[in-house]
């Protein structure tokens, strides 16, 4: 039997006498693509932020792989295979796309960055910065400065730059948040492309219930700190207590 590459156990989080997360218990299964949703206020970001590190659970214990990664810094997380978007742009503005990938490439590698390093010395990195370029269909751009990419394609390097660091497990933080609808539809194509490979395995908020539909091999539903619901889209999209809390509401992440 497959065993979960991500397993959370009774996950809590207390600010004061508030607690954001409340004995919260998600599995998920490699390959698998499943979306984390729920009301502003539920206790999302809150949540990602216990699993890859950021913030330290009250409560609780995250094993990956069947390793106990509770509390450990995100650095040691991301080398042990999680990786993270942002909601807002995390890239270097001033370096090229290229550079912003060979940064994480670097890192991967246990190198140091250099501007002033001839590029001709390190094809080999050049060439898997334009590989993980390409997938993500940025290689036109790779000499064009992070700064002046249009947000769309600005999101789209975020991910290239996590793809970089080789996740087996990626964590997308509303990746379509402020994009056009046709920068949306572009993102969730190349989503679905990366995870019809086979070679990630996807965790997801995401506002747009359009995206959340389309891309989740399963949806967890959080309210006021705890799980609410969990199914396929069908089951979700049918079970009344989801629609009442969440998806008869608009959603600000």
């Amino acid at each position: 039997m497959t065993e979960p590459i991500l397993s959370v156990t009774g996950l809590g989080k207390a600010f004061g006498g508030v607690r954001a997360v409340d004995g919260v218990s998600l599995e998920v299964m490699p390959r698998e693509t499943v979306a984390l949703i729920g009301p502003n206020g539920a206790g999302k970001t809150t949540f990602y932020n216990m699993i890859s590190g950021r913030m330290k659970p009250s409560s609780g214990r995250v094993r990956f792989q069947g390793r106990d990664i509770t509390g450990l810094p995100p650095h040691a997380i991301s080398r042990l295979g999680v990786s993270r978007s942002f909601q807002i742009n995390n890239v270097f503005t001033e370096l090229t796309a290229r550079e912003n990938v060979e940064v994480a490439l670097t890192a991967l590698h246990g190198r140091a960055f250099s501007l002033f390093r001839p590029a001709s010395r390190d094809r080999r990195l050049l060439a898997e910065a334009d590989a993980v370029l390409e997938r993500l269909g940025l290689r036109p751009l790779a000499d064009t400065r992070a700064g002046v990419l249009s947000y769309g394609d600005k999101r789209l390097l975020e991910i290239a730059i996590v793809l970089a660091t080789r996740p087996k497990l990626v964590l997308l933080d509303e990746p379509t948040a402020g994009m056009t609808p046709e920068e949306t539809r572009h993102v969730t194509r190349l989503i679905r492309g990366l995870a019809e490979t086979g070679e990630y395995t996807f965790l997801i908020t995401e506002h747009d219930m359009n995206v959340v539909f389309d891309l989740a091999d399963r949806i967890v539903v959080m309210h006021r700190g705890r799980l609410l619901a969990q199914g396929t889209p069908e089951q979700i999209r049918s079970d009344r207590a989801v629609r009442e809390a969440y998806l008869g509401e608009e959603e600000s992440a």
